[in-house]
């Protein structure tokens, strides 16, 4: 019984610890689904303003991307303010012409205070511009052969949709390292041409 009383605390704890560190415990980038297709939406994101730094991806455990942006938010800014995490964590690909974005979302009250002014090597605040977005969503653990599988996946639903597209794809993360891999959330997103009438073509 005693055991069984020490496994049930611990559980809770664990329940509780993963609740409040889990993706509905932060702000998320607001947006509005135009359509849903199953794991596919067309979406319209209004501006956001990012936290930004570049460079090549490392392994989730060294990734010096995610620490510059980190420290930013642990303090690392002119006002030596402390901003809170939010979801997702944006990324842009890496290709020959860049070595990779990461960004986090500023959440909506600092914006609207005034955003500090990062003192933090290669850190800077950029604006994401609004539009409509096609996204795909998947769960697993996100990895460049995962990502592709996922773009790929929805590319060709654009084309069945006779949807165009504006610019390169990004991908999302919304979820803590330590989140097991079928309950974590991933996405990839491609900016669309226009709004379009896509309701006459399932």
């Amino acid at each position: 019984m005693i055991y069984l009383g020490i496994a049930t605390v611990l559980c809770i704890l664990l329940y509780f610890g993963w609740k409040f560190t889990a993706r509905n415990a932060y702000e998320s980038a607001r947006y509005t689904v135009i359509e849903s297709y199953g794991p596919f939406e067309i979406r319209e994101y209004p501006d956001l303003m990012l936290v930004s730094t570049d460079s090549k991806a490392q392994p989730v455990d060294q990734d010096g991307r995610f620490m510059r942006l980190f420290r930013y938010i642990d303090g690392a800014n002119q006002q030596e303010q402390k901003v809170s995490m939010t979801t997702p964590v944006f990324m842009d690909p890496e290709n020959k012409l860049s070595d990779g974005q990461m960004s986090f979302v500023i959440p909506q009250q600092t914006e609207v205070q005034g955003i500090p002014v990062p003192t933090g090597e290669n850190v800077r605040i950029q604006q994401r511009e609004g539009g409509r977005f096609a996204v795909y969503r998947f769960s697993g653990r996100k990895n460049q052969t995962t990502t592709a599988q996922a773009e790929k996946k929805l590319r060709d639903w654009m084309k069945h949709k006779g949807l165009n597209q504006s610019g390169s794809f990004e991908s999302a993360g919304y979820d803590p390292p330590w989140t097991p891999g079928p309950f974590r959330r991933n996405e990839v997103l491609i900016r669309l041409e226009q709004a379009v009438d896509t309701t006459s073509n399932d």
